[in-house]
């Protein structure tokens, strides 16, 4: 079985680029056999054979992989903080920011983030960099079309301001938002990250990455970050060794980056 995984896990990367043997196995194991059981088949070689053969089931796989579920607002109270404490700060100063959304998924966070800056009176300037590694959740993103369910955390007057109406139960973000976000793919298992960040966001990303892909991950994004940059991570991602990694904790899930 160990060797029947590996030999799975090589072709899965060769396949779709995704890394699994930095994936908790265990939990990895439980979706597989999940989607297994979707798919009919039985073992991991049979699931690569399928994989090799029929790209609509290797799109299917990839869409499993990657787990698109994000909202706007996501954790209101969360994002209440940021904008009092981290952005509204950051606008009053003048200061240009350079955000990343990592792991953005359909864009609602980067978006939400935008949505903020302009509330704030955020003059042009700033920038928004929001990657996922799913190309398809990227597309979604930069269309900017988004049903009910999805906007739930935003409230009617924002609703009222920000979105159309394009169909029954679709809303539209709009136009000007689309110029304000930079959507590109990246792979947060990389060697190398891009650096001169502000504040980054990653966010309910990681859950199922194992802890020494999590340390390495937490150490890349504090060399992304400029010098007291801000980590703003998930509500069950705190940093257990984030003193090690090059953080220190200002408020539950925020992170800045130490001073050398």
């Amino acid at each position: 079985m160990e060797a029947e995984y590996e030999y799975f896990c090589r072709q899965v990367e060769a396949l779709t680029g995704v890394h699994l043997a930095s994936y908790k196995r265990p939990q990895m194991e439980r979706r597989l056999r999940s989607f297994m059981g979707r798919v009919g088949v039985d073992g991991f070689v049979s699931l690569v054979c399928l994989l090799e053969h029929d790209a609509r089931r290797l799109q299917e796989f990839k869409d499993f992989l990657t787990i698109n579920v994000s909202d706007f607002f996501r954790n209101t109270d969360k994002f209440d903080e940021l904008r009092e404490r981290i952005l509204k700060p950051a606008v009053a100063r003048g200061q240009r920011l350079r955000i990343w959304s990592a792991g953005c998924s359909n864009g609602s966070e980067p978006y939400s983030l935008a949505i903020i800056l302009e509330e704030l009176g955020a003059p042009n300037g700033h920038t928004i960099w929001a990657t996922d590694i799913d190309e398809d959740a990227l597309r979604k993103a930069k269309a900017g079309v988004y049903r009910g369910y999805e906007i739930r955390n935003v409230d009617p007057a924002r609703r009222e301001q920000y979105f159309t109406r394009t169909g029954n139960d679709e809303w539209t973000i709009a136009e000007r938002f689309h110029r304000r976000v930079d959507f590109a793919v990246h792979d947060l298992l990389a060697p190398t990250f891009p650096s001169g960040f502000d504040l980054i966001l990653c966010r309910n990303v990681v859950i199922y990455f194992t802890e020494p892909a999590k340390d390495e991950l937490y150490r890349k994004f504090s060399e992304s970050l400029k010098p007291s940059g801000i980590l703003f991570v998930g509500g069950a991602e705190s940093i257990f060794k984030a003193h090690e990694l090059g953080f220190e904790s200002v408020a539950p899930f925020f992170y800045r980056k130490r001073a050398a």
